[in-house]
């Protein structure tokens, strides 16, 4: 990804967008909701929302995930952490011009150069153009989705397994079969007493974009085996195979990406230590920094 010189981001477009987006959908909604919603409102083509950074997170969730988290720092949205970002009553009633945007960000890029001496401000900017919000705000984290990138294939899937055991599965099994079209395992979902399925799934470990292809293949093979399929991947979902894996008229199929199957192994703290993290909270002390506004 090429490096935007100092005092520029490509993310600061979509605070505007963002505002907008959670007004249309009623004030509030989860982070991929919010991000389809720009894209839906702003006609955005498929090529641009496919493009991935050198970690394999997806570029442009990420950077609506960092446009978030500066207008939290303005005030404009709620800093919950429970998974919905949702406006403030002044977010509700603010619109946000190009200009009025880049006013917003090279103000907070001030705070944060000042209150980390150590970093220049372009290398502040570089930084969150490259990493999640969270991400940048703890040090010395290992990033889980290397981590499961970099396990050998059979591993994944029996990492997978594992996962869909805590998360309720019941009698998963990983076939080890070369590939069998497609079909790495299978599993029982019990809903209630009264009502259980099959569920075939599919592990793909790597930092690629699975098709709308891929999605249709393992359909394919699930068709008359199982009324379920699950595609499980390190990497992302093409916004075809997103649409091929909802079609109308055809089995569904869940698709887990690289992100969701991070929350998924938080969710169930699966090889994961817990930890209490304090993070400085700079928007509390923002009215008592110089940001030169201040005679």
């Amino acid at each position: 990804m090429a490096k935007k010189r100092s005092g520029q981001a490509e993310f600061v477009k979509w605070f505007g967008p963002l505002l907008d987006a959670l007004r249309h959908l009623g004030g509030s909604g989860k982070p991929r909701e919010v991000s389809e919603k720009i894209a839906e409102n702003l006609h955005i083509p498929d090529k641009k929302l496919e493009e991935v950074l050198s970690s394999g997170q997806n570029k442009f969730h990420n950077q609506v995930a960092w446009a978030r988290q500066y207008l939290v720092w303005e005030g404009y949205l709620d800093s919950s952490k429970h998974g919905i970002w949702a406006l403030t009553p002044k977010g509700e009633e603010t619109q946000l011009n190009e200009k009025q945007a880049r006013e917003i960000f090279l103000k907070w890029v001030d705070i944060h150069r000042k209150a980390r001496k150590n970093k220049s401000e372009k290398e502040i900017i570089n930084e969150q153009e490259e990493t999640e919000p969270d991400e940048a705000q703890t040090s010395n984290k290992t990033d889980l989705l290397e981590v499961l990138q970099s396990l050998t294939p059979h591993g994944f899937e029996k990492i997978c397994q594992r996962l869909l055991r805590e998360s309720g599965f019941e009698n998963v099994v990983v076939t080890g079969q070369s590939h069998d079209g497609g079909i790495d395992g299978y599993g029982t979902l019990e809903m209630n007493p009264f009502v259980s399925f099959k569920v075939l799934f599919q592990c793909k470990r790597y930092k690629g974009t699975v098709s709308r292809a891929q999605v249709g293949d393992f359909r394919n093979a699930m068709i008359g085996r199982a009324e379920k399929g699950i595609i499980m991947t390190t990497g992302t979902f093409s916004s075809d195979a997103v649409r091929e894996a909802n079609r109308d008229g055809a089995p569904q199929v869940e698709l887990v990406d690289g992100e969701k199957l991070v929350e998924m192994f938080q969710k169930v703290e699966l090889g994961l230590t817990p930890k209490i993290i304090y993070e400085v909270d700079l928007p509390f002390f923002e009215p008592y920094m110089d940001t030169g506004k201040k005679k």
